[in-house]
């Protein structure tokens, strides 16, 4: 499907240079002199690069539309991922690199979603929160209420967030996956 350079917004998936490219980033320009253009900054889905284009009203870019798929994340070995169809019990092996920092909330067993273009995976999208447990928290340090405090802590897969001062070790959370923030206790 076709759209004008100024229609692209972001998370919009585009054909462009041969490439599939997601926009990140779009800023709306209008000159003293001259038309208004679309600065926006996109994101290769198969190799990572990076590139900032103006479009001008006037072009128009092939917008493409992703399968997705649901896959059931199986185990890691390495750097490589196994997942496996939830339809056809096929099993899929990626590169960890295609999840980025949101690799480490895998948990096995975890129900995922898969992008796909020409019937090859481009991404992973993980739950939005995972629960998981503090291994190790810091000690609160007294006195620091002027602003809303938080302290360092460990989750069990090795990630280092912010808790609030009354999560102790041991407690489970909900985490934000893509943040790496506290979300809330778990229930």
């Amino acid at each position: 499907m076709k759209i004008s350079g100024v229609d692209i917004r972001p998370g919009n998936i585009i054909e462009y240079e041969g490439g599939i490219w997601r926009a990140v980033k779009i800023q709306h320009t209008q000159p003293g002199k001259g038309g208004a253009y679309m600065q926006v900054e996109l994101k290769n889905l198969i190799d990572g690069r990076k590139n900032n284009v103006r479009f001008r009203s006037a072009e128009t870019v092939e917008r493409v539309r992703l399968d997705t798929k649901d896959f059931q994340f199986l185990f890691k070995d390495g750097e490589a991922l196994t997942f496996m169809d939830k339809d056809n019990y096929e099993q899929i092996t990626l590169d960890a690199g295609i999840l980025g920092d949101a690799a480490a909330f895998l948990q096995d067993g975890m129900d995922v979603v898969l992008e796909l273009y020409d019937e090859r995976p481009i991404s992973v999208e993980l739950p939005s929160t995972i629960e998981a447990t503090i291994v190790e928290a810091d000690a609160v340090v007294k006195g620091q209420t002027a602003s809303s405090s938080y302290k360092p802590a460990i989750l069990d897969n090795g990630v280092r967030i912010m808790v609030p001062p009354h999560i102790a070790a041991g407690t489970k959370i909900v985490v934000d996956v893509y943040e790496q923030t506290y979300v809330r206790r778990a229930e």
